[in-house]
């Protein structure tokens, strides 16, 4: 009886990083579109009118999608472990809570690395 509460319990947190997982990779995929569709050709050749090439633009844009993306869905899927895991140990050992919200903040900072990824490549487009 126990045995299947717990299975039942990684089921649903395999579920939730799942789900986590395909919500940071529709980010990544709506990131992308609009990185590639969304900018004017008019802006490009603005752009371009100032000295940098339109073809550079689109790619640092696409790069600087693809990093924030990327490691959102990195962020979700250690977001999903670590956090079931800390669940788990805050059940048992209630006193464990503060560590395992240190480790549940190191497993988010992934986000925020790509976020500052994607902010020097923007502004090194200009």
């Amino acid at each position: 009886m126990a045995n299947s509460q717990g299975n039942e319990t990684i089921m649903k947190n395999r579920i939730s990083a799942l789900l986590i997982g395909a919500c940071a990779i529709a980010v990544t995929v709506s990131l992308i579109y609009a990185s590639l569709l969304i900018i004017s050709p008019a802006a490009l050749a603005q752009e371009s009118a100032l000295g940098v090439d339109p073809g550079v633009l689109r790619w640092g844009y696409l790069a600087a999608a693809i990093a924030t993306g990327l490691s959102a869905v990195g962020a979700g899927i250690a977001v999903g472990s670590v956090g079931a895991a800390a669940v788990g140990a805050v059940a048992e050992r209630p006193e464990l809570f503060g560590r395992t919200l240190v480790l549940v903040g190191l497993a988010e900072g992934i986000a925020i690395y790509g976020l500052i990824i994607s902010i020097m490549i923007l502004a090194r487009l200009g």
